[in-house]
């Protein structure tokens, strides 16, 4: 090669060598720049995905409460309704007892009248609706309600000397309380 040619070509190499040079300059101060712009971009999305997840856990709470409170909701609505259908149904039961009465004393044979009074039995125990004890309790408000009052100083003071009207609980919910007499002292 010619000392021309080869000044041209180490020209060549040369400018080669600073553009190249120069181009991975420019590569790496892009990529700086690029990373420089990238993680203030990174730290704000963490920010949005941290607020995204708090709400969605807030939200996923609220659901699960809202949850529970339509499904106790509902069971006390529930309840509400089959203790007013047991309460109808405690009014034929009672009836079918004073039939069997009125023919017990007539002298009639009531035992079809009472598997049917037995079935009834087993239908209140079965939805836990049992009946009040009144006779001998001391009066309490919340289950007896007192039609009268008899003076009598062999017992205590609001001792529940008589039942009127059966009384029934259901699930420590009064569906009726008992019609009672309750004595005195003089």
């Amino acid at each position: 090669m010619s000392e021309g040619n080869k000044n041209n070509s180490e020209n060549d190499k040369t400018d080669e060598d600073i553009d190249s040079s120069t181009e991975n300059e420019i590569k790496t101060e892009l990529e700086n720049d690029f990373a420089n712009n990238l993680f203030p971009l990174i730290h704000e999305y963490k920010q949005k995905l941290s607020t995204c997840e708090d709400k969605l856990q807030r939200a996923l709470a609220d659901y699960q409460n809202l949850e529970k409170r339509n499904q106790t909701e509902i069971q006390k609505r529930v309840l509400q309704k089959t203790n007013q259908l047991m309460l109808n149904f405690i009014g034929i039961y009672e009836d079918f007892g004073r039939a069997k009465t009125a023919l017990t004393s007539d002298e009639v044979n009531s035992e079809g009248l009472n598997a049917i009074i037995k079935n009834m039995e087993i239908l209140l125990s079965e939805n836990n609706i049992k009946p009040i004890d009144a006779i001998g309790e001391i009066f309490d408000p919340r289950l007896h309600e007192a039609v009268s009052t008899v003076e009598d100083n062999s017992l205590d003071e609001g001792t529940i000397t008589k039942e009127v009207a059966k009384g029934y609980i259901s699930f420590q919910e009064v569906l009726r309380p008992s019609k009672v007499i309750v004595s005195k002292k003089k």
